[in-house]
C-alpha cells in the first residue's frame, strides 16, 4: 500500500469488542492478568501484554505501529514531546566522559540541553559545522557516542549531507541521530540516507493542526542496544511515555498528514517566491527556492516539497517588532505547522534568554521572522504579510 493509505488502515494490536473504526482510548493506569504466570511474562517483557500505561498502552501502541508501518523502523516508542524524545535518546547512548558532537545550528532548547543540561552529566558537547566533512571527520572520535543534526536547521535553514556524515559514523561505530520534524517522514527514507535514530516532534505537523504535544524515536535496529535501552531502561526510569488520549488525537492527525503537509509547502514555495517581491524584505530563505544554496541537496534526500517553514530578514529588529504588531491573519504565536499560520521573532522569544553573543555564535540574527505557513489561503497570507511590511 501507498503511505498515505497505510496511514489509515494499519491494522488494531486486537480485534475491537465493538468493532470500532478508530482505536478506543484506554484510559487507564492498569490490566488485569488471568493468573500469575501471564503477569510475570508480561512484567519480564516475553509477552507483547500491556501491565502498566507508563510503560505500554493499547492507544499509544496502536499509534506507533502506525509510525512504524510508515517509516519501516524496528521499533518506535511515542514521548510526551519533542524534547522528551530528544532527551531520552541521547541519554540512551551517552554516558559520563562521552561526547556528543552537533552543529550550533539547533533549536533553542535543545541547544541547551546538550551544551547545558547534559554537560552537568559528564557529557561533552562537541560543536562543528556539519556540512564541513573534515571538520566532522575531526570531531568524530573514540569518545562520541553520537551525532546529533536537525536535517533542516530552526531557524537557520541549513541542510547537511546526510549520506556522507553517515558514512563518517559507521565507520566509527557511531550513531547518527537526526531531529527531522521539518519534514514529515511520509515524504523521505531515513534508513536509505543512513539516518540510525529519527526523532520527530508530533506536535508539529504530525497532530493534526496542534491539538497535543508529543514526540516520537524511530530506531532503524543498527544500533546495539538502543532499542533495548529505550524500552526497559528510558520509559521505565524517566517516565516520559505519552498519554492514551494524545495518541488518540496524533493517530486522527496522522491520517491526514500527507494531504495536510502538500497543502502547506506548496503555499510556503509560492510565498516564498512572492515575498522577494517586496521592497521591505531583504532576504527569504527556504530551500525549496531553486537558487536557494542547499535546494539541490534537499531535494535529493527529501523530495520535491521542503517543508512549510521560511525566514525573512527585514531592515532590523524594530521592522521585525513592527512587523509582528501588524499581523491581522497570521497569528503571533510560537509552534509549528499549525493549520494556522504563525509568525515569531526568534532572537527575543525562543532565543531569548542567550546572550547576544551566543545568539550570534548560532546565527541568531536579529533581523529574521520565522513563518510557518498553514492551510489558509495563500493569497490571503500574502496580502497580510505585504500589508504588514508597508511602510
Amino acid at each position: 500500500m501507498k503511505k498515505q493509505t497505510q496511514a489509515i488502515h494499519t491494522q488494531f494490536q486486537r480485534p475491537d469488542a465493538y468493532s470500532s473504526l478508530s482505536m478506543p482510548v484506554y484510559h487507564t493506569a492498569a490490566y488485569e492478568f488471568g493468573d500469575a504466570v501471564s503477569m510475570t511474562d508480561a512484567f519480564c517483557g516475553r509477552t507483547d501484554d500491556p501491565d502498566y500505561s507508563r510503560v505500554m498502552n493499547p492507544t499509544v501502541t496502536f499509534f506507533e505501529n502506525k509510525v512504524r508501518a510508515l517509516t519501516g523502523a524496528t521499533d518506535v516508542i511515542a514521548l510526551s514531546s519533542g524534547m522528551a524524545a530528544i532527551s531520552n535518546a541521547l541519554l540512551a547512548v551517552a554516558e559520563a566522559g562521552q561526547k556528543i558532537v552537533t552543529s550550533r545550528h539547533l533549536f533553542g532548547n535543545t541547544y541547551s540541553l546538550i551544551t547545558g543540561t547534559l554537560r552537568r552529566f559528564g557529557i561533552e558537547p562537541v560543536l562543528c559545522d556539519l556540512t564541513d566533512l573534515h571538520a566532522v571527520e575531526q570531531a568524530v572520535d573514540d569518545r562520541t557516542c553520537a551525532l546529533f543534526l536537525e536535517i533542516i536547521t530552526n531557524p537557520q535553514m541549513e541542510v547537511a549531507d546526510l549520506r556522507a556524515l553517515s558514512r563518517i559514523t559507521r565507520s566509527r561505530g557511531v550513531p547518527l541521530m537526526a531531529d527531522t520534524t521539518l519534514i514529515p517522514f511520509t515524504c523521505f527514507d531515513a534508513r536509505a540516507l543512513g539516518i540510525d535514530v529519527e526523532i520527530v516532534s508530533t506536535t508539529k505537523y504530525l497532530s493534526g493542526g496542534a491539538t497535543s504535544i508529543g514526540g516520537l524515536v524511530a530506531d532503524y535496529g543498527t544500533t546495539p542496544d538502543f532499542g533495548r535501552r529505550m524500552r526497559t531502561e528510558m520509559l521505565f526510569n524517566f517516565g516520559a511515555y505519552m498519554t492514551p488520549h494524545v495518541a488518540y488525537m496524533q493517530t486522527i492527525g496522522l491520517e491526514t498528514l500527507d494531504a495536510r503537509y502538500r497543502v502547506q509547502a506548496a503555499s510556503a514555495l509560492r510565498l516564498a517566491e512572492r515575498l522577494r517581491e517586496l521592497p521591505a524584505v531583504r532576504a527569504v530563505n527556504y530551500v525549496g527556492l531553486p537558487d536557494n544554496p542547499y535546494h539541490d541537496l534537499a531535494r535529493q534526500q527529501f523530495g520535491d516539497t521542503a517543508g512549510a517553514m521560511l525566514t525573512i530578514e527585514l531592515a532590523d529588529r524594530d521592522a521585525c517588532f513592527r512587523f509582528i504588531d501588524r499581523l491581522q491573519l497570521v497569528r503571533r504565536a510560537t509552534n509549528l505547522f499549525d493549520n494556522k499560520s504563525l509568525a515569531i521573532h526568534p532572537a527575543s522569544t525562543i532565543f531569548g534568554n542567550f546572550t547576544e553573543a551566543q545568539r550570534r555564535d548560532m546565527d541568531i540574527k536579529e533581523d529574521l521572522i520565522r513563518l510557518s505557513i498553514g492551510l489558509e489561503d495563500p493569497d490571503d497570507l500574502f496580502d497580510d504579510l505585504k500589508q504588514a511590511v508597508s511602510d
